[in-house]
C-alpha cells in the first residue's frame, strides 16, 4: 500500500553517531593517556524509524508500534560491516526498545550504508568543548533520477553519560566531560528543506532537556507526529501544523511537473555576480562536470538546488551528489557530467589533480576551471545574458530593507509569517528572471519543430544563430538536457515556458505565426541590423536585426515593441500578478499517539476538511479540488475506500492536473467483496471505476515520445514518403502543395523522386535563405518598403526601361535597385498589374525576350531584359499577381502567403533541375494563376463588402481541419480580477478534439492545439468563472480554464454525446444555472461553480441536438420537433415539422426564438426553406420562407434584428472546381421575411456561426475549405 500512498512529510527519521562499545573504547583510552585528536570515529545508523507507524490494535491498550531496524540486520542483506560498525542488541536496536524485527520496512530508496557519512561528512568528532548545533541538507538520486531528500542535524552529547554503566564506579577521570556528536535525519520525498529544519529545531529543544535514555522516546515521537502530516497538493493550498513551540508551512508545489520550493532562491545572488552565475548555468546547460566548494556544509545542497530550479522547464540528467564526504572523493574521477560538492579544504587536490572541472567556489563567489587559468567555455548568448544581468541588479534581496518600515513584531509567529510571505515574494521574482532567461535562449526552437513527424531541425536552427552563439549552441543541442525539453515542445506542453513564450511574442512575431512564412528578415529587422552597427554595442550581426540596445537607459515596452525580437526587455522587474493563496491548518497533534488516538485525529482532520469542501462549494472549485484531494488522501489512510472513492471521483470533475491515478487504482483493486457490492449500487461511482479502468488501459500503451533529426533520404522517394520528407524538412507542412511539387519534381517522368536531385532542391532552398539573409538594402530604399516586407528574389544586375538595376521581389511589389547611386524605384505593386507578358525585339542576328508590366494608373511600360530568368520571373510575377487578386477578393491574406510560397518553389525547382523542361516543371506549381483562368475570381459585390477578414485555424496541421465550433469570449471572460489583456478570443473547435484559440482583436493566434479528449466536438459555451465549457461525442464534458489554456476538468454524468450547452443569462449571477443535453434526451441543470448537477430530466425524442433557454423556459430541438420545457422538466409545447418535411430524410438542424416577436425559426439540414412558427399559437402551420438556391440549413443565428443563415448550395450555383462557393450566408430580416443580403465566401459547406458582441459575425466551413470567414453586421 505504502507504494501507491500519495507520501506523508516524513520518509524516514535515522539517527546517526557512534556506538555504545566505540565510546566505550574512545573512553578508556583518553584515559589512558591518548591523545584527543588521534582519536577517530566512524558514524553507525543507530536506529531507523520509518511509516507505516500505526496498525490495528488487538487490543484497545494496544499503542502505536513504529518500526525498526538495526543496522546490523539489514546490512547483512548487502554486506557484513566490519566488527566497528556492529550495534550491540541493546543499542542499536529498533525503536521499540525491543531490537528491530528483521521484517521491518526500511524505505527502499535510502542507503543505510552511504548516509553515516553524509550524516557526517567532515567526520565524527570527540570533544571537550560544548558546540553549537549544525544543520546540512542532503539528497539522494537513485538511478531513475528520482530524488529523496534530507536535512540533518548534528548535536553533541556527553559521553560520559553512556559510559557511565562500564565505569563500575571507580576511578579518576582526566577529562570530566567529553562530547561526541549524534547526527538526526529526517528523509522526505519533497524538498521541504526549510519546514524539515524547523521541524527538527524544535526536536533540538527537547533533546536539550531530556536524557541519553530518553532521546529514543522523543524521537520516536517526534517521527510519528511528523508521519501524520500530508503532503499538499500542487496548486494555491499550503498546509500549516504546529510543532511546538513554531508553526511550520508546507507550501504545495505550483505544478505537478515541478518541485516544492521551500528555500531560499536569493542565497546564490548573495555569493556571486550575475556574471558567475551565467557561467554556472551555461555550465550546467552544456552538461559539463561541476564542483561546487564551501566551507559550510549546508550552502553546497541549498546553492545546487537553485541552480538546479533556475534551468527549469530543463532538468538535470546526470549524477547529482550535492555533498561529497571527505571518503567519497572518488566520485570526481567519473568521467561522465556531473554536479557535485566538497568541502572547501579539498579545494587545492581536487584542482590539481582532476581534469576539465568546472569548480565554483560558493565562499568568494568565484567560477574557474581545474588545471586552467582560464575557464574556456562558450558562454550564453550575449543578448539574453544582458537581459538577465539587468534583471537580477533590480533585485531586492536584503529582507531587513523591506521590513525597515514596518512596526517591530513582537510575535514570533507574526514575524515568521512576514518573512515567508516576503520570501515567497522574491522567490516568484527569481523564478521569473531564471525561466524568462531559458526562454531568451531557447524562443526560437518551436519554429524549427516538425510536431507530425517529431522533428527538430538542429541544422537550419544553428544557421539562425550569431557565429559568436554557434560554439554554444552546438553544445547545447546535443544535451540530454536539451533533448528532454525537445520531447515536451514536441508533445505541446503548456508549461511556464510556453506561457512566457507566448505571452511575450512581439506584434511582428504573432502575425508571422498567423501564415506559413518563409524565413526572410524584414526590412525592420534589417534596419535595426544598420542601427546596431552602427552604435556599435557589441552586439553580433544576426542579434542586432531583431534586437533593440540592451545597453540604452530607455525602458522598452514589449507591447510597443513591433520588432521580431528574441529577448524580453519591458519593465525592470518582470513581476507576475500574484496568486491568492489559501492556507488551511492541520489539527493539532494527539497527545495520545495510540492507535485510536491517531484515528480521532484523522476523523478531526476529515471533518475539517468537511468543513472547508463546504465553505468554498460555491466560491473556488480549484481550491475545491484540492480539498477533495486532501480528504480522498485521509479516507485513504483510514481504510475508508468507497468514501476516498467519493472524493477522488469528485476531484476528478474539478481538477484531472491533480487527479492520483496510481492511488485510485490500488483502491479500486483493493475493494472488500462487501466494499465492491456498494459501489455497484452507486451507479455514479460504479461509472467512475470504469472509467478509471478504462483510461489506464489507455494509457499502458506508452506514447511515441522519440525526437528525430532531420536527414536527408538516401533512396528513390514515392508521393508518401516525399510528402514526409519535406514536411520534416520543414519546408512547407501543406500537402497539396507537397503533391504539386511531386508532380513538379518527376514533370510526369517518373512515380518517384531521385534523392541526388531532392538534395540539389533541398540545397538550393536552404542556399536561397542564407542568402536573403544577407541582402543589406540602404536606408533610402527601406524608407520606401513598409517595416514587414521582405526580400524574397533579387535578379542579377540587368538593364531595364529605367537603367541598370536589380529587380527584387516582396510579397507586396517589384522595385528596382538602381546601380551607381543606389535608388529605389517602384516597378509596381502586384494589386496593381494591369498587363504581363514576355515580349521580344530584335538583337542583331536574333531576337531578345524581355519582361513588359503595364500598371494601372500608370502611362508608361516596365520593361526588363532578365536574360535566362525572364520565363520564371514571369511566372513568378504572374502567380503573386493572381494571389493577391485572390487575397483581396475574397479578404484572405493566407493566398498571398501560399502564393509567396508557390513562388519560390518555382525558382527552387529551376534552380536544382537546369533543363529546357524545368520551366514546364516549374509552372506545374502555378496554382493561383491556373485557378485564375479556370474559375471567376470576382467575389460578389456585397460579400467584398461585408467580407472583413479570414483566418486559417488549421496553419500549423498537415492539411486543413473542419470547423466545428465557434465561441467568441469578450476580453473581461479570460481576465477576471487579473491584470492581464483585456482582450476577446475566438475559440475554435476542429476535427479530432482539437482546440485552437485566438486573439480576436488582432486575429492572431494565441494558442495552437488545446487537446481535447480525441472525439467530434459539439458545442462550447463561455462562463465568467474563467471557464470556457466543450460538449463532445465522447459524452464528456470538458472544461478549459481560460488563464492556464489547460483542460483540467470533466464532467462526466452524461451517457451519450454531448449535444448542447446554454446558460440562463437572466440568473442573479449569470452563469450559476447551466444547462448541457445529450442525444439521448438527457437535459442536467448544472451550477457551474461547484459544478454539480442540481436537477435532472428526460426528455422522451429520436435525437436531442440542441437547447437554448428563453425566458425561463428551455427550448429543444428533437429530430423533428421543437419542444418548450418548463424548468421542471414538463412539456408546455411542441411545434412539429410538417408532414411532407417530416417525409424527407430531414431533421431539424438548427432554430431561433425571438421572444418579443412571439417567433420560432426553424431550419433543416436537406429542406432549402426555413419553417417561421407563431410561438403564441403553435398549432398554427408554419410560414415557409425558401431560400434562393439552398439545400439545406447548417445552422442559424440571431445577430441584432437580422437572421444569418449558414446553407448548403446548389450545385449549379456552386460548381465543381476547387476555389468556387459551395456554401452561403444568408442575412434576413424578421419582420419582412425577406433575404437582405446573400454572402459567399467559403468552398465547403459552413458548419457553425457565432457572433462577436453584435459588430461581426463568424462561419466556420468544413475540411476542404477549412477557414472562418468573418463578416462585418449592419
Amino acid at each position: 500500500m505504502a507504494d501507491h500512498l500519495p507520501p506523508v512529510l516524513l520518509e524516514a527519521c535515522v539517527v546517526v553517531g557512534a556506538s555504545s562499545d566505540k565510546l566505550r573504547e574512545v573512553y578508556e583510552a583518553i584515559n589512558n593517556n591518548r591523545a584527543l585528536e588521534h582519536i577517530q570515529l566512524e558514524p553507525e545508523v543507530l536506529h531507523v524509524l520509518a511509516p507505516p507507524f500505526i496498525s490495528r490494535p488487538q487490543t484497545d491498550s494496544e499503542v502505536v508500534k513504529p518500526h525498526g531496524k538495526r543496522r546490523r540486520s539489514f546490512l547483512r542483506k548487502r554486506r557484513e560491516p566490519p566488527p566497528s560498525a556492529a550495534a550491540s542488541p541493546s543499542q542499536g536496536g529498533g525503536a521499540d526498545g525491543r531490537g528491530g524485527s528483521e521484517d521491518a520496512s526500511v524505505p527502499k530508496d535510502i542507503d543505510l550504508m552511504a548516509l553515516p557519512q553524509l550524516c557526517f561528512p567532515g567526520g565524527l568528532q570527540v570533544t571537550t568543548e560544548q558546540k553549537d548545533e549544525q544543520f546540512h541538507f542532503l539528497v539522494f538520486t537513485d538511478v531513475f533520477g528520482n530524488k529523496t531528500h534530507g536535512v540533518v542535524m548534528q548535536c553533541y552529547r556527553p559521553i560520559l553519560e553512556t559510559t557511565s554503566s562500564f565505569q563500575n564506579g571507580a576511578g579518576s577521570f582526566k577529562f570530566s566531560k567529553l562530547l561526541s556528536a549524534y547526527g538526526f535525519c529526517v528523509i522526505s520525498k519533497y524538498p521541504y528543506f526549510n519546514a524539515l529544519k524547523d521541524c527538527l529545531s524544535c526536536l533540538l529543544i527537547q533533546l536539550r532537556t531530556c536524557r541519553l535514555s530518553d532521546m529514543e522516546d522523543r524521537v520516536k515521537e517526534f517521527a510519528i507526529k511528523l508521519a501524520l502530516v500530508p503532503i499538499p497538493p500542487p496548486g494555491q493550498l499550503h498546509l500549516m501544523f504546529t510543532l511546538h513551540p513554531l508553526t511550520i508551512v508546507l507550501p504545495s508545489k505550483e505544478d505537478k511537473d515541478l518541485p516544492a520550493i521551500d528555500s531560499d532562491l536569493h542565497l546564490p545572488f548573495f555569493c556571486f555576480r550575475p556574471q558567475q552565475l551565467l557561467q554556472v548555468l551555461s555550465g550546467l546547460l552544456q552538461e559539463q562536470r561541476l564542483v561546487l566548494f564551501s566551507a559550510d556544509w549546508a550552502r553546497l545542497t541549498l546553492v545546487a538546488e537553485s541552480f538546479l530550479l533556475f534551468l527549469q522547464p530543463l532538468s538535470w540528467q546526470h549524477p547529482y551528489v550535492p555533498v561529497l564526504a571527505r571518503g567519497m572523493l572518488d566520485f570526481l574521477m567519473a568521467p561522465t557530467a556531473f554536479l557535485m560538492g566538497c568541502h572547501l579544504n579539498h579545494f587545492d587536490e581536487v584542482s590539481s589533480e582532476t581534469d576539465d572541472l568546472i569548480l565554483i567556489n560558493i565562499d568568494n563567489g568565484t567560477v574557474s576551471r581545474s588545471c586552467s587559468d582560464t575557464i574556456d567555455l562558450p558562454e550564453i548568448p550575449q543578448a539574453a545574458a544582458d537581459c538577465f544581468t539587468q534583471r537580477c541588479l533590480s533585485l531586492q534581496t536584503h529582507f531587513d530593507l523591506y521590513q525597515c518600515h514596518h512596526a517591530s513584531c513582537t510575535d514570533i509567529s507574526e514575524q515568521r509569517a512576514q518573512r515567508r510571505a516576503w520570501q515567497h515574494n522574491l522567490n516568484q521574482d527569481i523564478q521569473s528572471i531564471a525561466l524568462e532567461l531559458i526562454v531568451n535562449i531557447f524562443r526560437d526552437v518551436s519554429s524549427h519543430l516538425n510536431y507530425e513527424h517529431r522533428v527538430f531541425n538542429s541544422e537550419e536552427f544553428l544557421k539562425t544563430r550569431e557565429p559568436a552563439e554557434q560554439l554554444f549552441y552546438k553544445e547545447v543541442l546535443e544535451t540530454h538536457i536539451f533533448h528532454f525539453f525537445l520531447k515536451d515542445r514536441l508533445n505541446r506542453k503548456m508549461d511556464n515556458f510556453a506561457r512566457m513564450e507566448l505571452g511575450t511574442r512581439s506584434e511582428m512575431q504573432k502575425m508571422k505565426a498567423m501564415f506559413e512564412v518563409q524565413r526572410r528578415p524584414t526590412m525592420q529587422e534589417i534596419q535595426a541590423r544598420k542601427n546596431n552597427s552602427i552604435t556599435k554595442t557589441g552586439l553580433s550581426k544576426r542579434l542586432g536585426m531583431s534586437l533593440p540596445n540592451l545597453r540604452d537607459d530607455q525602458t522598452l515596452s514589449v507591447g510597443r515593441n513591433t520588432l521580431l525580437t528574441r529577448m524580453i526587455v519591458s519593465d525592470p522587474v518582470l513581476r507576475t500578478s500574484p496568486k491568492l493563496v489559501k492556507v488551511f491548518k492541520l489539527p493539532d497533534f494527539p497527545a495520545s499517539l495510540s492507535f485510536h488516538s491517531v484515528q480521532n485525529y484523522y476523523g478531526e482532520l476529515i471533518q475539517q476538511l468537511g468543513k472547508a469542501i463546504f465553505s468554498f462549494q460555491n466560491e473556488n472549485p480549484t481550491l475545491l479540488a484540492r480539498f477533495y484531494y486532501l480528504r480522498g488522501f485521509v479516507n485513504t489512510l483510514c481504510l475508508r475506500r468507497l468514501d476516498a472513492l467519493s472524493d477522488f471521483q469528485n476531484l476528478y470533475k474539478t481538477d484531472t492536473a491533480i487527479f492520483p491515478s496510481q492511488l485510485v487504482t490500488w483502491l479500486m483493486d483493493s475493494l472488500h467483496r462487501d466494499e465492491r457490492q456498494q459501489a455497484d449500487r452507486r451507479p455514479e461511482l460504479n461509472r467512475f471505476i470504469l472509467k478509471v479502468k478504462t483510461e489506464n488501459e489507455k494509457l499502458s500503451v506508452l506514447p511515441d515520445d522519440h525526437v528525430k533529426k532531420f536527414v536527408l533520404p538516401r533512396k528513390h522517394l514515392h508521393l508518401e514518403e516525399f510528402v514526409r520528407c519535406v514536411q520534416e524538412c520543414g519546408i512547407i507542412r501543406d500537402v497539396a502543395t507537397i503533391h504539386r511539387l511531386f508532380e513538379a519534381l518527376t514533370d510526369g517522368q517518373s512515380e518517384q523522386v531521385d534523392p541526388e536531385l531532392f538534395r540539389d532542391f533541398y540545397t538550393f532552398w536552404k542556399e536561397s535563405e542564407v542568402e536573403a539573409q544577407d541582402v543589406n538594402l540602404p536606408s533610402e530604399v527601406i524608407e520606401h518598403l513598409d517595416n514587414s516586407e521582405c526580400v524574397y528574389k533579387l535578379s542579377s544586375c540587368v538593364k531595364t526601361s529605367h537603367g541598370v538595376g536589380k529587380v527584387a521581389m516582396t510579397q507586396k511589389r517589384l522595385f528596382l535597385l538602381t546601380e551607381g547611386r543606389v535608388g529605389f524605384l517602384e516597378i509596381t505593386k502586384f494589386r496593381d498589374i494591369q498587363e504581363l507578358k514576355i515580349a521580344s525585339a530584335p538583337f542583331l542576328l536574333g531576337r531578345i525576350s524581355y519582361l513588359r508590366i503595364l500598371t494601372s494608373g500608370r502611362p508608361e511600360v516596365f520593361e526588363a531584359n532578365l536574360k535566362t530568368e525572364t520565363e520564371l520571373w514571369n511566372l513568378m510575377v504572374k502567380e503573386m499577381w493572381a494571389g493577391r487578386k485572390m487575397a483581396d477578393q475574397h479578404k484572405d491574406p493566407q493566398y498571398m502567403t501560399q502564393a509567396l510560397t508557390n513562388v519560390l518553389l518555382m525558382d527552387a525547382v529551376m534552380g536544382c533541375q537546369q533543363s529546357h523542361r524545368s520551366i514546364v516543371a516549374a509552372s506545374k506549381l502555378a496554382y493561383f494563376d491556373k485557378i485564375k483562368h479556370e474559375v471567376p475570381m470576382m467575389v460578389p459585390e456585397t460579400t467584398s463588402e461585408t467580407l472583413k477578414h479570414k483566418i486559417n485555424p488549421s496553419l500549423d496541421l498537415a492539411e486543413p481541419q473542419t470547423v466545428h465550433v465557434l465561441l467568441y469570449t469578450p476580453g473581461q471572460l479570460s481576465c477576471h480580477d487579473s491584470e492581464g489583456e483585456m482582450n476577446p478570443k475566438l475559440w475554435v473547435a476542429l476535427s479530432g478534439g482539437k482546440v485552437v484559440v485566438f486573439d480576436a482583436a488582432s486575429w492572431s493566434m494565441l494558442q495552437d492545439c488545446i487537446q481535447v479528449g480525441e472525439s467530434h466536438l459539439n458545442c462550447m459555451l463561455g462562463l465568467v468563472q474563467e471557464q470556457v465549457w466543450i460538449g463532445s461525442q465522447d459524452s464528456v464534458i470538458y472544461i478549459i480554464d481560460t488563464r492556464s489554456m489547460s483542460c483540467n476538468k470533466q464532467l462526466t454524468e452524461h451517457r451519450h454525446e454531448v449535444t448542447g450547452l446554454t446558460v440562463d443569462t437572466r440568473d442573479q449571477h449569470n452563469s450559476q444555472q447551466t444547462y448541457s443535453c445529450s442525444s439521448d434526451g438527457t437535459i442536467l441543470q448544472w451550477d457551474s461553480v461547484s459544478l454539480k448537477v442540481k436537477r435532472q430530466f428526460h426528455l422522451s425524442c429520436d435525437r436531442l441536438s440542441s437547447i437554448q433557454v428563453h425566458h425561463g423556459t428551455l427550448w429543444c430541438c428533437c429530430g423533428d420537433s421543437i419542444v418548450e420545457l418548463r424548468k421542471s422538466g414538463t412539456v408546455r409545447r411542441r411545434m412539429v415539422l410538417p408532414d411532407d418535411l417530416r417525409s424527407m430524410p430531414s431533421s431539424l438542424s438548427s432554430f431561433i426564438v425571438i421572444p418579443e416577436r412571439g417567433q420560432l425559426w426553424t431550419g433543416c439540414a436537406n429542406s432549402g426553406e426555413l419553417c417561421l412558427w407563431q410561438a403564441n399559437n403553435h398549432r398554427r402551420p408554419p410560414k415557409r420562407i425558401s431560400l434562393p438556391g439552398s439545400l439545406g440549413v447548417t445552422c442559424m443565428i440571431r445577430v441584432k434584428d437580422q437572421i444569418w443563415v449558414g446553407c448548403h448550395v446548389r450545385s449549379d450555383v456552386s460548381g465543381q472546381c476547387d476555389g468556387q462557393l459551395r456554401s452561403q450566408v444568408l442575412v434576413l430580416e424578421p419582420e419582412s421575411h425577406s433575404v437582405l443580403k446573400e454572402l459567399q465566401a467559403h468552398s465547403d459547406s459552413i458548419q457553425t456561426l457565432c457572433s462577436a458582441e453584435d459588430r461581426y459575425v463568424l462561419s466556420g466551413s468544413a475540411r476542404r475549405d477549412g477557414k472562418i470567414a468573418i463578416w462585418k453586421v449592419e
